[in-house]
């Protein structure tokens, strides 16, 4: 497992409920700017590991909103409900405003 990846899975652990973090976000927090998709590839990647628990819905884009592409068993609207039982409240859509709920470290 490279370093990046295993920054990606600690800093992703370390969300807190009712925060979110965008991909670049975390990206940035590992130490690879730019590297948004990658992280994307990582959840991915882990959703078939059940040795990995990480918070993976508090992971959404930059624009506050919900997009998950290729998952196996997650879906926007799965992950849509994890954050609403969290205090989400989404606008429209799978849109919310990120600010109000941006995880700062």
């Amino acid at each position: 497992m490279s370093i990046f990846r295993k920054n990606v899975l600690k800093i992703i652990a370390k969300i807190p409920y009712g925060k979110v973090a965008s991909y670049g976000q975390i990206a940035l927090y590992a130490g690879k700017p730019r590297a948004a998709r990658e992280v994307g590839w990582i959840l991915h990647q882990s959703e078939t590991n059940p040795k990995i628990e990480i918070p993976w819905w508090r992971v959404v884009n930059n624009k506050g909103r919900v997009t998950i592409k290729g998952s196996y068993s997650n879906t926007p609207i799965v992950q849509q409900k994890l954050l609403i039982a969290e205090g989400i409240i989404f606008k429209r859509g799978l849109e919310f405003d990120i600010e109000n709920y941006r995880w700062k470290t």
